[in-house]
């Protein structure tokens, strides 16, 4: 039995949708009345650990999708508690969506990296998918003004982003085929690095970008009405793709699609 966590999130969904025919699927999620899919679901709440260990009951490959939203220490004990319930479960394998190396220049770093370690020295077997940065991330991150204008603190630098229903697909793969992964660890980044200028250029001839500060994007992003935690996140993921750290390009990517990505500006764009 393959079970699907967090699939009420975008990614998640995604999943869900590519794995809604099989008979072997369930999704996990802290509320069952969410996920609009026509498959069996189970409450899995990371925040109770007590729905944990019989919810994973059965299950042979676990797709733990990353728990992310909050401070390091919450996300943590969530993952924590996952792990530690898949074993007490008998659970085989677990798939987890991580970040991409390159991404450890990034505030939000830190839970992935313990989560890496805590599965590799669990029980389990595991596959780890480093997860570049969503195009649909950068498009919120550089969204144009009502006059055409792009403000955004990326600077020069540019982002190897991934189409997020590119990830769902390798994840549906790796999930499906697990035991043909075990222990392998890839790097889902994007073959095209784009920024601002790209971004600009993609949206039509009266767009244009301009640089902001850092603090400048700070500040903007406090009075957004933003969670705390989500402030240093944002402009971390600003000062990392300024700085030139997210730009390298991969093909693992290609490697599990079998095909080539979809277009980061395509999928920015839409």
């Amino acid at each position: 039995m393959i079970l699907v966590t967090g699939a009420a999130g975008a990614l998640g969904a995604l999943i869900a949708e590519r794995l809604a025919d099989r008979d072997d699927t369930v999704l996990g999620t802290r509320d069952p009345r969410q996920p609009e899919v026509a498959l069996p679901v189970r409450r899995i709440d990371f925040d109770d650990p007590g729905t944990l260990v019989a919810g994973f009951e059965g299950v042979d490959v676990l797709l733990l999708i990353s728990a992310g939203y909050g401070e390091d220490d919450t996300v943590i004990a969530r993952h924590g508690a996952a792990i530690d319930a898949a074993e007490k479960a008998g659970v085989g394998h677990v798939v987890y969506t991580s970040l991409t190396a390159d991404g450890d220049h990034l505030s939000y770093a830190l839970p992935h990296r313990w989560t890496e370690r805590r599965l590799q020295e669990s029980t389990l077997e595991w596959t780890i998918l480093r997860n570049g940065l969503y195009a649909e991330l950068l498009a919120g991150l550089a969204a144009p003004s009502a006059d055409g204008r792009i403000t955004a603190a990326l600077g020069e630098g540019r982002l190897a982003a991934v189409a997020r229903a590119d990830l769902a697909d390798a994840a549906v793969r790796v999930t499906v085929e697990a035991p043909a992964h075990a222990r392998r660890i890839y790097e889902l980044v994007g073959e095209q690095a784009i920024g601002g200028v790209e971004l600009a250029r993609a949206h039509g001839p009266h767009f244009t970008y301009q640089p902001e500060t850092l603090a400048q994007a700070r500040t903007r992003i406090a009075a957004s009405g933003a969670e705390p935690f989500q402030v240093p996140m944002l402009v971390s993921t600003y000062s990392a793709i300024a700085a030139g750290f997210m730009s390298r390009t991969g093909g693992d990517l290609r490697h599990l699609l079998g095909r080539e990505p979809l277009s980061p500006l395509a999928a920015a764009l839409a």
